[in-house]
């Protein structure tokens, strides 16, 4: 980055962050025997770790970029349990456990923001209506992360999807960008390539890759500049176990040339 970029960058933006979040919980052991009583294996347990998934994920890479974030998400809670052998990384088994979500009712929101993101997996927290809702509504770029197949169709409204989900789509929006795993991402028909790392991971590499699309896209003004970045960051994300949070160091590596 030039130094006149570098000044932009200590500015705080504050982001409007919307969506389900969930307790990403991690029951390591290992595993050197089979179950008797059945054709598995037998998990010795060895620890527990917890981390904040889903939007609370977007929430804490936001947080790494130093934003104003003003987070709304559900008091319910969502937690999923990932049994992992700690010897070869390798997961088991995935548990869900998810109470059912009071809806979101606000649409429209008094604050002056620079950006609103919007992290949707879909669990009962934004409905359909709300969502288009809170676009229309919006005065200010929004940025959405979702699993529904109906989106926005609005200049100021960047949905980010991942390839799967974007072949299901039969007229995607025109300012869709699509994630494609270990090839980069793909806006407009032209794909921007990532750098090729060693994968241990994918958990919350689409969380992080939107947290610094919105944020790239504040400091730099453009998608187009930005999504190069938002692949820099998501392939940090994918070289750790579970769920990861961008740090100091990983950002000032992100914001080199």
């Amino acid at each position: 980055m030039s130094g006149s970029e570098n000044t932009t960058a200590s500015k705080q933006f504050k982001i409007l962050l919307i969506g389900d979040s969930c307790i990403d919980e991690y029951v390591y052991g290992i595993c050197s025997r089979l179950n008797p009583e059945a054709p598995v294996p037998v998990l010795d347990y060895t620890r527990t770790e917890t981390k904040p998934g889903m939007a609370a994920n977007v929430y804490a890479n936001l947080k790494a970029f130093k934003a104003d974030i003003t987070f709304i998400t559900n008091k319910e809670k969502i937690v999923k349990t990932r049994f992992v052998d700690d010897k070869y990384n390798h997961q088991i088994l995935r548990v869900d456990r998810h109470e059912t979500l009071s809806p979101l009712i606000e649409s429209s929101f008094d604050k002056n923001f620079d950006a609103i993101v919007i992290s949707d997996y879909d669990k009962g927290y934004i409905s359909k209506e709300k969502l288009f809702e809170i676009v229309d509504n919006a005065q200010c770029p929004v940025f959405i992360d979702t699993k529904k197949k109906v989106l926005p169709n609005k200049a100021n409204c960047y949905i980010k999807i991942n390839e799967p989900e974007y072949k299901q789509i039969e007229n995607p929006p025109a300012n869709t960008i699509a994630t494609l795993g270990d090839k980069g991402a793909m806006y407009n028909g032209k794909v921007y390539p990532t750098e090729k790392v060693t994968v241990f991971d994918v958990v919350g590499a689409g969380d992080t890759f939107l947290a610094a699309l919105s944020y790239f896209y504040l400091q730099l003004g453009s998608v187009e500049a930005a999504i190069p970045y938002a692949n820099k960051a998501a392939s940090i994300v994918v070289q750790h176990i579970g769920t990861y949070v961008l740090t100091d160091d990983d950002v000032a590596k992100i914001l080199q040339n």
